[in-house]
């Protein structure tokens, strides 16, 4: 394999085609988390769900709506997905160990749990990664439990690659960039180590890890690079929708006019 520099500053040069906007479409977590969601924003959200070239691969909503989006979903294949200890990554773990439970409890068959990230990257890494190893009890074998780590907010590579492989052995079956509500998302440089640490990690784990890319992301073009990287890094056939999510809620807009729908 190349060096992760090399595969970054190449990937950067990466053009969309239609094949690549096919693969984006169906690892798609098609998101809405507004503050001022209604019920009809999640309709709709659930309607552009699915397009007759396939489907996304989930919508991630705010938790209250999760009920909501299961109903309307139902039968489409797209899973429901939902946010926890959002987007502050709080240190109490009580309080993201209820609401997790309330999660699971109506449907939810994905959680986004963000990292302590400002405990982690202070040095109490013991207590951020504890609230980890809670909500993934709370999850048990059949939840999803994807881990947000916030790397724009720790600060060196360094760090991001110990927070992946710390996340992963705390059980995260995904390790994701960002929430979308601070500044700076998903970069190639940071998910070039995020799936290296997969790489890494995977021969250890006993489950299938993925890796989801989110903030910023709005075209094609944007998402080709990270799945060339996921090619590169993980190699061919490794990116599925089990495997590769893209967090965003203005990709799909760019996917369409490249699919002609």
């Amino acid at each position: 394999m190349k060096d992760l520099k090399t595969l970054t500053a190449e990937a950067e040069r990466v053009r969309a085609d239609g094949m690549y906007a096919l693969r984006t479409l169906t690892s798609m977590d098609l998101t809405s988390l507004g503050e001022n969601d209604t019920d009809q924003t999640i309709r709709d959200l659930c309607a552009r769900a699915v397009t007759p070239r396939g489907h996304v691969a989930a919508v991630c909503v705010y938790d209250k709506f999760v009920p909501l989006a299961l109903n309307e979903l139902r039968g489409t294949g797209v899973r429901v997905a939902t946010v926890c200890n959002f987007p502050h990554g709080l240190p109490d773990a009580a309080q993201a160990v209820a609401e997790a439970s309330a999660q699971v409890a109506a449907g939810a068959q994905e959680v986004d749990v963000v990292l302590p990230y400002k405990r982690y990257k202070a040095g109490h890494r013991d207590q951020a990664i504890a609230l980890l190893h809670q909500v993934r009890e709370v999850c048990g074998e059949t939840v999803l439990l994807k881990v947000i780590l916030e790397t724009s907010q720790l600060q060196s590579l360094k760090i991001i690659g110990e927070a992946s492989r710390d996340a992963i052995e705390a059980g995260a079956d995904f390790i994701k960039t960002s929430t979308g509500k601070v500044p700076g998302g998903a970069t190639l440089e940071v998910a070039a180590v995020m799936l290296d640490a997969i790489r890494e990690m995977a021969p250890k784990i006993k489950r299938t890890l993925g890796f989801k890319p989110s903030g910023g992301l709005k075209t094609v073009a944007d998402a080709a690079g990270y799945l060339y990287l996921a090619d590169n890094i993980m190699g061919e056939g490794w990116a599925t929708p089990q495997t590769l999510r893209f967090g965003a809620s203005g990709l799909l807009n760019d996917v369409k006019n490249h699919l002609g729908l």
